[in-house]
């Protein structure tokens, strides 16, 4: 799956650079010209809020598909001094900067989705999803949202991290892969584990990583997770060898789930699947090392119920480590919300 393109915001010209980087990837998509500007107007809002308002702000473009239209997500992220009432800030006419103050609201109106979250003295989450056309009137419906942030180690060009779903009407397949090392030559051992992956979406996460453990000997080899939600059964299968981390959280409680030491390719000590409970409105967060392993979501009131997107934006934004490439993948039942 493609990386998701990370755009420090500290000044205007940063702003300004983000503006076109969203503009040329709205235009690759396919999106109309109507369709353009309103991601035009989204993005210069959201990254002058974060000139204006965030220390260490940083706007995330991802390209997204759902019926087979394809999409833009944006997500702005800072460690500003949050908001003390988010429905007064949405309103046209407030502000805290001298500006005009329709930034919130603008962005609301003109996005197809769009959600936030704020902590005081914490920062700042904002959400936002356009389409190249218009969706479906009466669409099919989805069994799974899904939200993730996949970014290289500082100073890389491409990251030793991937991942990738597959989903049906019965079940959810999704599988988080971190390639040995960072650079070219970890990004071709998790590419490979997402060929077997997409090769072996019938099987089970245990026959999916006995074949990624055959195929990746040619590799450096990578780290490996794979779960399986069975809405039917509301059962998760999940198999894991190595260091990315997997937990099921519904109400207060939460679920770590179990993997093995080793590295898919090379040493593999046992692999080994197991079985949990799946809860209607729980959340699946799957994460590489890349990633602080302290987060505790109570730690942020409400957040629960955002879009997964959302979910790892936060994550992303306050718990990784520099010196890693990082994949934050989070997964809910789309009707629970």
């Amino acid at each position: 799956m493609k990386e998701t393109l990370a755009l420090p915001i500290l000044e205007q010209s940063q702003a300004s650079e983000a503006r076109r980087s969203a503009l040329s990837l709205a235009s690759r998509l396919g999106f109309t010209e109507t369709e353009r500007g309103k991601v035009g107007i989204v993005v210069t809002e959201v990254a002058t809020n974060l000139v204006r308002h965030a220390q260490e702000g940083v706007l995330l473009l991802r390209e997204i598909e759902k019926y087979k239209i394809a999409g833009l997500e944006v997500l702005g992220l800072d460690k500003g001094p949050g908001m003390s009432n988010i429905d007064e800030c949405m309103r046209d006419g407030f502000s805290t900067a001298g500006g005009p103050g329709n930034g919130l609201g603008a962005i609301n109106r003109l996005s197809h989705s769009f959600d936030i979250h704020s902590i005081l003295d914490v920062g700042t989450a904002i959400f936002s999803h356009f389409w190249a056309s218009p969706l479906p009137t009466s669409p099919p419906p989805e069994n799974l949202e899904l939200g993730v942030v996949c970014q290289p180690k500082l100073g890389e060009e491409v990251s030793g991290d991937t991942w990738s779903c597959e989903m049906s009407q019965e079940r959810c397949l999704v599988m988080v892969a971190d390639g040995l090392g960072h650079g070219v030559l970890a990004a071709q051992a998790s590419t490979e584990a997402v060929r077997v992956f997409h090769e072996n979406v019938h099987r089970s996460p245990r026959e999916i990583m006995e074949a990624a453990h055959l195929a990746l000997r040619s590799t450096r080899g990578a780290a490996l997770a794979i779960a399986e939600i069975n809405f039917a059964h509301q059962s998760v299968r999940f198999a894991g060898v190595g260091n990315i981390a997997g937990t099921i959280l519904w109400d207060a409680k939460h679920q770590n789930l179990v993997s093995y030491n080793g590295t898919v390719g090379h040493e593999v000590r046992k692999i080994q699947e197991f079985t949990y409970q799946w809860y209607p409105g729980a959340l699946l967060i799957m994460h590489s090392d890349g990633l602080g392993t302290q987060w505790r979501l109570e730690r942020y009131p409400g957040i629960i119920h955002k879009h997964p997107s959302l979910i790892a934006g936060v994550l992303y934004r306050d718990f990784y480590r520099v010196r890693d490439d990082v994949t934050v993948l989070v997964v809910r039942e789309a009707s629970s919300r």
